[in-house]
This record gives structure tokens, sequence and C-alpha cells, in this order.
């Protein structure tokens, strides 16, 4: 997975992140939203300047004083967990 950042100020990010789909992407913004200080969360994968199909891009937006940064790592860290519980689950049920 790469990552390249294409805005990123006090209060907004927007990072685009290649070979994903809207598989992960759900996942990754409907963590994001439940994120405290996340006051947006959205993604595109087809943005009108590009003319066709691209690797996603997701814009988070914040609240004053929350780095969108962090509240990006606090999801991913959100979502290994979430992955590592329902695999323990999965392997203990069957």
């Amino acid at each position: 997975m790469e990552l390249r950042v294409i805005d990123n100020e006090p209060t907004e990010l927007s990072i685009e992140i290649a070979g994903e789909d809207h598989t992960f992407m759900n996942v990754l913004k409907g963590t994001l939203l439940e994120t405290e200080g996340v006051a947006a969360a959205t993604y595109d994968l087809n943005p009108e300047q590009s003319g066709g199909q691209t690797d996603p891009i997701l814009t988070i937006k914040t609240e004053e004083g929350t780095d969108p940064l962090d509240t990006l790592s606090t999801a991913a860290t959100s979502i290994k967990d979430k992955a590592s519980t329902f695999r323990t689950a999965f392997e203990t049920a069957g």
C-alpha cells in the first residue's frame, strides 16, 4: 500500500491510497467517522479532475485542535484491533 499526501492542513487531510478499492475504503471511512474529533470522512475513486478511474483519495475533516493525521492513525489501529478480535473469535468458533 502506497500513500501520497495531497493536502495537509491543520483540520483537513487529503491522501491518495494506491491499490485500494471500495472494500477497504468503506471500512476506513466508517472507522474514521466513529473516531473522536472527526467531523467528516469521505473518499472518491473518480475525482472530476482525473477524467477517469483513479486510486482512492481519502479526505478527513476534523474539529479544531484535532490533527487529521492522528485520527487516521487511531482509525488504522482500531481496524487492526477489530480484525484481530474477529480472527480470534473465528478460530475459536471453528
